[in-house]
């Protein structure tokens, strides 16, 4: 069956409310973890990560940092409206530029209470390093049910990681029922996350910790930083009867040539969270389209692109792939690969650089759980039974699993 035929109908399990997990357990490597490796399923503690990777192997991480995109305005009356900030409006050719911005910018966000919101201007005030501040939003347009806003602020000197820093609120996924808390400032963050620009963490990467990374370095395994800038619409449901009907969210990712050569050094490459092995299949892409189209100007993956006959009868191993793109690097003068990929995942996949999955449990007819189902079959429905007969807590603060891609 083609990816475009799959029902997600198929992809659905019964989650009680009481199995997601909606605060993070006091220690980030105290979760549970389910090993599954050619259909057999043990069961460990997280900190135990390290017994269940090869030695040698090297681990894939997405360093994105979650910005505080939720930001509340209230009207004279009281009513109160919220910008849900999801990405950058207008071109963006790297995140960092955006960030630093000052003084104004568009970008699409979703709105709590659009209906109270009329024409006018809406107002904050704020306080930035002890500095008051007028942060002022304006909708300028419409893009599907996004909202385009433009966002100003007086003085005009102050970033706009700034401002979100000190208007805005943690993202939390919509499927945690409450309001945010000081223990998600930091837990709903990774250790490592370093560039802003996601709207939802890379939650595997969540459980990771100073004690776990000592004790895989004594197992000679090895770290890799990459970006992917995750997306609201990560959590976006499938409602299409077929996936062809769904539209896949894209997402920006940003890796250096240095990442894309030391790849090229390990056999084995375990990607942690599902962000990481997007990232890491979408570069095997667009080295392959570098390959077919060398002068072309840009690379980027749209969602049906690797299940077109043009590119999946184009059958390069990962090093010849990513080969490609170094030398596509080259010709273009660019030490980053900086585009968008809208990569789906979903069975009938075969997947060409990551070998090992690290993530969490995932909604029902999710994109997310495709990608799960096309690492393992169906075998997927054996692991979230037992998971779900074991007590383990699922989604964003819920446990996690390690499992090898296709056995």
């Amino acid at each position: 069956m083609k990816p475009s035929e799959i029902s997600i109908l198929d992809y659905s399990y019964d989650l009680p409310d009481d199995r997601i997990a909606l605060h993070p357990l006091e220690q980030r490597d105290a979760s549970k973890l389910l090993s599954y490796q050619k259909g057999k399923i043990t069961e460990d503690t997280f900190s135990n990560i390290g017994n269940y990777l090869p030695e040698g192997c090297l681990l894939v991480f997405n360093n994105t940092k979650v910005i505080n995109a939720r930001i509340s305005f209230f009207k004279s009356t009281g009513a109160r409206i919220e910008a849900f900030c999801l990405e950058p409006y207008e071109t963006v050719n790297e995140y960092s530029t955006v960030m630093s911005s000052t003084g104004s910018v568009k970008w699409k966000c979703f709105i709590g209470g659009a209906a109270k919101w009329k024409e006018e201007v809406i107002k904050k005030d704020i306080v930035v390093n002890g500095k008051p501040v007028v942060l002022s939003a304006e909708k300028i347009g419409k893009e599907g049910e996004a909202y385009i806003i433009e966002f100003s602020w007086v003085p005009a000197d102050i970033s706009f990681a700034a401002i979100l820093q000190s208007a805005g609120n943690i993202p939390l996924p919509p499927y945690i029922k409450r309001n945010t808390d000081d223990e998600d400032v930091s837990r709903y963050q990774t250790i490592f996350a370093k560039h802003e620009g996601s709207v939802a963490a890379p939650t595997a990467g969540l459980h990771f910790t100073e004690n776990i990374f000592e004790r895989l370095k004594e197992k000679n395994i090895h770290r890799l930083f990459v970006t992917l800038h995750v997306g609201a619409g990560t959590f976006k449901p499938v409602k299409a009867e077929k996936m062809e009907g769904h539209e896949m969210h894209a997402e920006y990712i940003d890796v250096s040539r240095q990442a894309i050569e030391e790849l090229l050094s390990y056999e084995t490459v375990a990607a942690v969270g599902t962000t990481s092995l997007r990232t890491l299949e979408s570069l095997y892409w667009l080295g392959v389209k570098a390959s077919l189209d060398p002068a072309a100007k840009e690379l980027d993956i749209k969602q049906w692109d690797v299940y077109e006959p043009r590119l999946a009868e184009t059958d390069l191993s990962a090093k010849e792939a990513l080969s490609a793109l170094l030398g596509w690097m080259q010709e273009h003068r660019q030490q980053n690969v900086f585009t968008r990929t809208q990569l789906l995942i979903a069975p009938g996949y075969r997947f060409r650089i990551a070998k090992i999955l690290i993530t969490n449990f995932h909604q029902p007819q999710s994109t997310l759980l495709l990608l799960v189902a096309a690492a393992i079959g169906d075998d997927w429905r054996k692991m979230y039974t037992y998971a779900m007969e074991n007590g383990f807590r699922f989604l964003s603060y819920g446990d996690g699993n390690v499992i090898w891609v296709n056995g």
